[in-house]
């Protein structure tokens, strides 16, 4: 893709307090909660991961076995010469990549391997949790988050490109080895980024469907208006990337050796269910009523759940509102009970 794009919001991390230091200080609740993305320059750069990464990418890989165990992981590969997107084939039916579980002491023996070939087989491993991979890199490389409890993943490769796409959980992206161009998209650019299907896709979410390199706007028109709406930044090690949950992400690494350590965590409370039960309920459900029955649940939504602020059963006496009381644990379980009742008629 020729055209530049703006850039994601910066902070330097080497100037602020908050921010500057070993990672034992929680990170702010205003980086954290932020509704928009924003680069963190330097935020992992005291990690001794980071610091080895930069002297060579055998000194990471050094340092990555001596927290190596047994660890197996679900590792990806496209043959010499190939793009390194990871996506489907031509006609979907199935993917344009192998996938296998090997070692993963193998993974860093074939990124070592071809390192420095002109055009290397795409290798690519994703979402690892981290603690199970390699027991005890933590304790050397980690980010205080607060009370928040998160998930922290594991994702290596060479030079791979991973369509766009969204998470429901907020995600803090620090970049340990290499380089990584991200490129987001608003929520709001769904019907732009002309989205694959929601059942069968490379990595557990849909993608968008257009090659961000290389857009055919002849074929995918409204991508030009994502376009103008993306902002894009690229990381190198020690930097870190914070995306709100459910902004489009494309990434793209860079360089022969590209590790990433990430955290998830939700805005809301472990026992709530995703919302993406509530689409596929809804697809089943709703989609196909007539115009106007689907309009008049569409009301129904936005009164009950879009626009809810705690009036809609305000007139009840508070014994009587049932669901439409507020919602916490035993709630959801009783919601849930009923819900899979209702499925099982």
């Amino acid at each position: 893709m020729s055209r530049s794009l703006p850039a994601i919001a910066e902070i330097d991390c080497a100037r602020s307090a908050e921010l500057r230091g070993d990672g034992r200080q929680p990170l702010p609740d205003e980086v954290l909660c932020s509704p928009v993305p924003l680069v963190l320059r330097g935020l992992v750069a005291h990690w001794p991961l980071v610091q080895a990464a930069r002297r060579s990418a055998r000194a990471a890989d050094t340092y990555l076995r001596r927290f190596y165990r047994d660890a197996t992981v679900l590792a990806s590969h496209r043959p010499p010469g190939s793009d390194g997107r990871i996506f489907y084939n031509d006609d979907l039916s199935g993917f344009n990549f192998h996938s296998q579980m090997v070692r993963f002491d193998q993974v860093l023996d074939a990124l070592a391997a071809h390192h420095d070939a002109p055009a290397p087989p795409t290798l690519y491993v994703g979402s690892t949790t981290l603690d199970a991979c390699l027991p005890g890199l933590r304790a050397e490389n980690d980010l205080h988050l607060g009370a928040r409890e998160p998930l922290a993943s594991l994702w290596i490769g060479n030079r791979t490109c991973i369509p766009a796409h969204y998470d429901l959980p907020d995600n803090l992206a620090c970049v340990a080895a290499g380089r990584r161009r991200f490129t987001l998209f608003p929520p709001e650019q769904l019907q732009n980024l002309y989205v694959g299907p929601l059942d069968f896709t490379p990595a557990g979410q849909s993608v968008s469907m257009v090659d961000l390199r290389q857009p055919d706007l002849a074929r995918y028109p409204r991508f030009a208006e994502a376009l103008a709406q993306a902002q894009s930044a690229e990381l190198e090690a020690g930097d870190a990337l914070f995306i709100p949950s459910m902004w489009w992400h494309h990434v793209e690494g860079l360089d022969a050796l590209n590790i990433l350590v990430n955290y998830w965590w939700r805005q809301s409370p472990g026992w709530m269910d995703t919302p993406y039960n509530a689409l596929l309920l809804g697809l089943m459900s709703m989609r196909d009523l007539p115009p106007a029955q689907r309009a008049a649940w569409q009301e129904i939504f936005r009164h009950y759940v879009f626009d809810s602020d705690g009036s809609e059963a305000a007139h009840l006496p508070p014994a009587a509102r049932g669901t439409l009381a507020p919602l916490d644990e035993a709630g959801a379980r009783m919601l849930r009970a009923q819900l899979l009742n209702r499925l099982n008629r």
